[in-house]
């Protein structure tokens, strides 16, 4: 198999599980899948079409069939990384209904377990930052997607009766991407081993 395989794992992974045979995954979804894979790896502007439609086992007239530009799968492998990041809400809801004290409680938790999982940090913000200042139209997407992250956390610190909760959010927001920095610069044995510790300090702050 050609497709390129990565430690580098994240909770926005769109990789495709490995028991599922290559030949029974459609084309645009090998496509998507390895390239969101050598995005992480090797960077948005260090990989070329060419080579990711080698890797997803394709070919390039294939791969522009499905999208426009490579600059239309950025934005299609970041518009599926926001989804699943998103579903950490229907998660929390779900295991602690009408509980959001607990449900706050599990986000810190489920994001210290995540830091974890994602060594080259967070595929939105890394793009963020890569891509800043050329105007791609990525940019309103991941923008849009952090903001409805944070709003999200807000509702829930209001919900679980804390003290300026929108302040609340924005210092959890704040200790999760600084977190996200510290564990690719320092390593996981740095000062993001504190995340979880921190959060709850910070909750309990504002109770």
């Amino acid at each position: 198999m050609s497709r390129t395989t990565s430690a580098k794992k994240s909770e926005t992974s769109n990789e495709i599980p490995a028991a599922v045979p290559e030949d029974r995954i459609p084309p645009r979804e090998r496509i998507v899948s390895t390239a969101s894979e050598l995005f992480r790896e090797r960077g948005i502007r260090g990989i070329g079409v060419d080579a990711i439609a080698d890797a997803a086992l394709t070919n390039k007239m294939t791969l522009y069939r499905h999208f426009g530009s490579k600059d239309e799968l950025v934005c299609e492998t970041l518009r599926r990384a926001s989804e699943k990041a998103g579903a950490i809400w229907r998660d929390l809801e779900s295991a602690y209904p009408d509980n959001p004290r607990a449900q706050l409680d599990a986000w810190v938790e489920l994001r210290a377990q995540c830091l974890n999982g994602e060594p080259a940090g967070c595929d939105l913000a890394n793009a963020a930052i890569e891509l800043k200042g050329e105007g791609h139209p990525a940019h309103e997407m991941i923008e849009r997607h952090k903001a409805e992250q944070r709003d999200r956390l807000a509702a829930l610190c209001s919900a679980a009766g804390a003290r300026e909760p929108q302040l609340l959010a924005d210092t959890l927001t704040l200790l999760l991407e600084g977190a996200r920095v510290s564990r690719q610069a320092m390593g996981a044995a740095g000062c993001c081993g504190h995340f979880a510790k921190a959060c709850h300090a910070a909750i309990a702050s504002f109770a």
